[in-house]
């Protein structure tokens, strides 16, 4: 979370207009994940390649294995997640831990940049609608936030549901990452038919959303808190 709002900003004043220093829509989508073309997708291409990807190979894993917690001689593979990273890594080799690291970037990129875009506009249209308020209240950045949260899931569902069964599933050898994603959107589709493309997106929206809103309105608060203490202290050095 750190790395994805510190980046945004960075992305954000990167892209910002020099004369005005505003950000358009656009950019404020691509700072959120794609790093050279524009807020939103620059963030969440970070986060998935620094953060995201190892972590989600180990939690796929740990969860996919199954034991019987009755037989006390039916240990699991993985222990713990540190346990699981040792192994991980023993076995089939760091690169492992960044396996479907292009579909994951994929997707932080295209979540973002639908959750900081979404989230931008609707504080705007906000603040349109009460031109008397400086602040937004803080049960408002929490709604537009859980708007705003489950934008991602929706627009990126397919991505995560591919890149879940590849992590989860070991590598064939001689067979391409690519053709390992084409094969399981294509069992997918003639197996299981469009809807699984969205499994899952129910739990998965009631996780996001939520933590977004949360997430929002303390970033709100203490992003103004951080902003009047550093005027303070400018207005204290300049009257000295």
């Amino acid at each position: 979370m750190a790395i994805r709002f510190a980046s945004f900003e960075a992305y954000k004043g990167w892209l910002a207009d020099k004369k005005t220093g505003k950000t358009s829509v656009g950019g404020i989508f691509i700072a959120t994940g794609s790093i050279r073309a524009s807020a939103g997708l620059g963030a969440g291409t970070t986060e998935a390649v620094l953060v995201v990807n190892p972590m989600e190979v180990v939690k796929i894993r740990l969860q996919a294995q199954q034991h019987s917690l009755a037989d006390p001689l039916d240990t699991p593979r993985y222990r713990n997640a540190g346990h699981a990273v040792y192994t991980i890594i023993r076995e089939e080799g760091f690169a492992t831990l960044y396996r479907g690291v292009t579909l994951t970037a994929l997707r932080q990129a295209t979540n973002q940049g639908a959750n900081f875009t979404a989230y931008q506009e609707i504080k705007k249209l906000a603040h349109k609608f009460q031109p008397d308020l400086v602040e937004l209240p803080s049960y408002q950045h929490m709604v537009i936030g859980l708007i705003s949260g489950a934008m991602g899931p929706f627009s990126n569902a397919p991505i995560d549901t591919i890149k879940t069964r590849l992590q989860k599933a070991t590598a064939a050898p001689g067979v391409s990452a690519f053709q390992r994603i084409f094969a399981i959107a294509s069992d997918m589709w003639k197996q299981e038919g469009f809807r699984s493309f969205y499994k899952g997106i129910t739990p998965r929206v009631l996780r996001v959303a939520p933590g977004q809103a949360i997430v929002f309105a303390v970033y709100e608060r203490v992003s103004n808190l951080m902003e009047k203490i550093t005027t303070t202290r400018e207005d204290d050095g300049y009257s000295e």
